[in-house]
């Protein structure tokens, strides 16, 4: 049974840091595609990252990008996404996901729920001051 489990949310101060760790179970992260979502109140899902671990393909969300890292350890079957320069528009729950269909993860897909079999049930980010 495929499950990722979510943790490393809080609240921190704007310009803070937080890394947040995605576990899975029931799977190997070789040859998968993970992903990274968040959602805010009122607003949609968002994709903010990727990776593909059959040829560690990354993708970041223009947004993100250069402020957080995705990571993976496989030893320990786990992801994480290092949150730099955290600002309020980040507070949002944070999402990892997964599919063993990492083909079906490029450039214009990698973003979108569908693309993701799998869910983790979410960690809260709160920016705040």
């Amino acid at each position: 049974q495929v499950q990722l489990v979510e943790s490393g949310g809080g609240l921190v101060q704007p310009g803070g840091s937080l890394r947040l760790s995605c576990a899975a179970s029931g799977f190997t992260l070789e040859r998968y595609a993970i992903g990274w979502f968040r959602q805010a109140p009122g607003k949609e899902r968002e994709g903010i990252s990727c990776i593909r671990t059959n040829d560690g393909t990354t993708y970041y969300r223009d947004s993100v990008k250069g402020r957080f890292t995705f990571s993976r350890d496989n030893a320990k079957n786990t992801v994480y996404l290092q949150m730099n320069s955290l600002k309020p528009e980040d507070t949002a729950v944070y999402y990892c996901a997964a599919d063993p269909r990492w083909y079906r993860a490029y450039s214009s897909t990698w973003y979108q729920a569908r693309t993701y079999d799998y869910w983790g049930q979410g960690t809260q980010v709160t920016v705040s001051s």
